[in-house]
């Protein structure tokens, strides 16, 4: 199961509480970021699965920037 560090769980809702109520998908880079570093240097699909969900936003939006990036 993919699962973040308590350290960097930690981390994510630092980045997320730096937003506005609604506005968690702009911490989607830095996440991601965490993520990669976290998850062997690369994002497969169940790790950007699990990003979307503690972003409570839907996948595609996740694949799309990291895609994109």
């Amino acid at each position: 199961m993919i699962k973040f560090s308590e350290e960097k769980l930690k981390k994510v809702s630092e980045i997320i509480q730096r937003y506005p109520e609604g506005k968690q998908k702009s911490a989607l880079l830095p996440v991601l970021h965490l993520a990669q570093d976290e998850f062997g240097g690369w994002l497969d699909t169940p790790v950007m699965d699990y990003v979307a969900t503690l972003l409570s936003i839907e996948p595609i939006e996740v694949y799309e920037v990291a895609s994109f990036y």
